[in-house]
């Protein structure tokens, strides 16, 4: 592994994040790398990781020019070594690590199926990174949290783990698994100032995918939230809060980020 570092300058003090070191996985890009930017800009120090180095080092830059503290630390949520490298290099790194944040999903999704056409190496390459990779992380970086005196855990869900997507048997699976690991780290680790709970976006409009969205579809989306499409940056925010210290209270939880389309259809839906 290697270590790019950007300096800070002068934000994060009075930040909501202030004097937290936070790892975030599979934050090169896409809602990885938004919770990266937010948490730096609310003055954590941030490690940013993903096998993408020249992407990494980039959304690194970018949180350091923009006042907060980041490194790059590359690695590959595939091994149980490197996931347990990565969580001492980022705490060696800052001296302390009192956030994870679990976020990556693998490449193995592209290629998941109904179960009856579903390949034993894809369901177990998605488990692999999206639950056992969990796992692995977690079990790094909870002596490092206890050597801290608190830590925060927020897992990356998702709707399809409640509502499930017709061809997406593994990722549904490894997300309803994601939610009750959830539940049991919240119980095992609350007695050493430990929480951890679930962030569960719906469908979030991503700029890349959605870059050429027609209006038909957009409006089929938006008419089925209560409030409006989530975009990463709500997420982000609900990660804030669910890292700081304002949630102090809160652990074991699963908050659904999705424009109210979990607990209701949209009266415009009929």
């Amino acid at each position: 592994m290697s270590a790019t570092s950007t300096p800070r300058r002068g934000a994060g003090d009075g930040g909501r994040l202030s004097g937290e070191v936070a790892v975030v996985s599979g934050s090169t890009s896409g809602l990885g790398a938004e919770i990266a930017r937010r948490f730096g800009a609310e003055g954590a120090k941030v490690v940013v990781t993903g096998r993408n180095a020249e992407r990494g080092r980039a959304i690194a830059e970018e949180i350091g020019g923009a006042g907060g503290e980041a490194a790059f630390l590359a690695a590959d949520l595939t091994s149980e070594e490197e996931c347990g490298r990565l969580i001492d290099d980022a705490a060696e790194h800052y001296g302390s690590l009192t956030v994870l944040v679990n976020n990556a999903v693998g490449s193995d999704v592209g290629r998941d199926a109904r179960v009856g056409e579903l390949s034993t190496q894809t369901w177990e390459g998605v488990l692999r990174v999206a639950l056992t990779a969990v796992v692995w992380l977690c079990r790094a970086a909870i002596p490092h949290m206890e050597r801290a005196g608190h830590g925060s855990i927020v897992n990356i869900s998702s709707r399809a783990a409640e509502r499930a997507t017709p061809g997406l048997a593994a990722y549904t699976a490894a997300k309803g698994g994601l939610n009750a690991l959830t539940r049991s780290v919240a119980a095992d680790y609350a007695g050493a100032g430990i929480r951890c709970n679930t962030l569960s976006p719906g469908y979030i409009l991503h700029e890349r995918r959605d870059a050429d969205l027609d209006a038909d579809r957009r409006h089929r989306l938006e008419g089925q939230q209560l409030t409006r499409l989530t975009e990463a940056a709500d997420v982000a925010a609900a990660a804030v809060y669910l890292a700081g210290r304002e949630s102090e209270v809160v652990t074991g939880i699963l908050l659904p980020v999705d424009g109210g389309s979990t607990v209701a259809r949209a009266a415009k839906l009929g």
